[in-house]
């Protein structure tokens, strides 16, 4: 089975990566991360600091945007490389949410079976 966490729960998922679960996971979609580690960051969500830096043992996709008020593109790049995620970027989306205006999102179901169909995963 493949992830598809948004917002801080890639955080969670990176941080459940480094703590040397036994469960196995095919791969993770991650979509929009937050910046736990940013000075602007809302204080409400607390215990994901600091950002996990280390590579994922599996398989993702992150896609971010280049307006996301909880993550720079620059950052978004930084966990990319340092998760060994392939990143998406997309302009003006914000934190691609229904606050974004996102409801229905078919780039992004193009983009999850896309992805699932790279890690072998329905």
């Amino acid at each position: 089975m493949a992830a598809r966490p948004q917002s801080l729960a890639c955080v969670a998922v990176a941080k459940w990566a480094a703590c040397g679960s036994p469960l196995t996971i095919a791969g993770a979609f991650l979509v929009a991360p937050s910046d736990v580690d940013a000075p602007s960051y809302p204080v409400e969500a607390t215990g994901f600091q600091p950002m996990p830096m280390e590579r994922l043992p599996f398989p993702t996709l992150m896609v971010a945007s280049s307006n996301d008020e909880y993550v720079t593109i620059e950052r978004a790049r930084a966990f990319a490389a340092a998760w060994g995620s392939r990143l998406v970027e997309i302009k003006d989306a914000g934190h691609i949410n229904g606050a974004s205006g996102y409801g229905e999102w078919p780039e992004g179901e193009t983009m999850l079976e896309e992805f699932c169909g790279q890690i072998g995963t329905p």
